[in-house]
């Protein structure tokens, strides 16, 4: 075997990549941290460009698992339906399950359907229902996160997992914290919020008091499609339309 061959990555010893890697000084790391930057800005500039064009929006998240013979799937879509029919564009995370289902409620309504993806190793190739002039994919987490933020006149969330569950905490936090202003937060698919919603309650609240009783208000729960679109209606008869930063 040749030295190429045995020197490649892929052959090295656990122990010979970690003296590989404390060869690098601190220099050389701040170096590509420095350069890091400029793609940082450039998907922000992209994200703050693209959105900034597609007008009032919300943003529906939940699981990429979900099947679409889940009644969840029905909801989400039904949702996104009545949402675009009230003038609002229907912002998702790009990928299958809950975030394909709003994407194809908004395309069944003739709304705008917009796809902000993200780079993973699984589960995120984009939705066939996102308008293609309106799908913006990521590297970065948190520049994404960002963009859903910025640009999102409300959030309705349907069952989902960590990223889901991320994405809802992070808005009620930026809100209770009087970061950004309030704007609607719908959960939707109550069976499955009913004990988180019961931790933080007698849990969060009463037992430990960790948050103010009023913080419970900052989200609603509802089921009905046309219920969840009305509230969104009736929130922003009383307030001005604007990105939220």
């Amino acid at each position: 075997m040749n030295k190429e061959a045995t020197d490649s990555p892929g052959n090295l010893s656990p122990e010979e990549i970690s003296r590989a890697l404390n060869q690098m000084d601190w220099a050389d790391i701040k170096s590509h941290d420095s350069w890091e930057l400029f793609k940082i800005m450039a998907e922000f500039v992209q994200g703050f460009e693209k959105m900034a064009r597609i007008g009032p929006s919300v943003s529906v998240f939940g699981s990429a698992r979900t099947a679409p013979d889940s009644p969840y799937y029905k909801l989400a879509e039904e949702i996104s339906y009545e949402l675009s029919r009230e003038g609002f564009g229907v912002i998702t995370g790009g990928g299958q399950g809950i975030m394909e289902a709003a994407n194809k409620g908004a395309r069944r309504a003739q709304g705008r359907s917009v796809g902000l993806n993200i780079f993973l190793p699984f589960e995120q190739a984009p939705n066939a229902y996102i308008d293609r002039d309106k799908l913006i994919t990521f590297d970065y987490f948190f520049v994404r996160k960002v963009v859903f933020i910025k640009y999102s006149q409300g959030f309705v969330v349907l069952p989902g997992g960590f990223g889901t569950l991320d994405e809802l905490f992070e808005a009620l936090t930026l809100i209770q914290t009087h970061k950004i202003g309030k704007f609607p937060i719908v959960l939707a698919g109550s069976s499955y919020w009913q004990g988180l919603l019961e931790w933080l309650r007698k849990v969060v609240l009463e037992e430990q008091k960790n948050i103010n009783p009023e913080d419970l208000n900052l989200f609603s729960v509802s089921d009905d499609p046309k219920e969840i679109a009305r509230i969104f209606r009736e929130f922003y008869s009383r307030y001005m339309l604007k990105p939220n930063f």
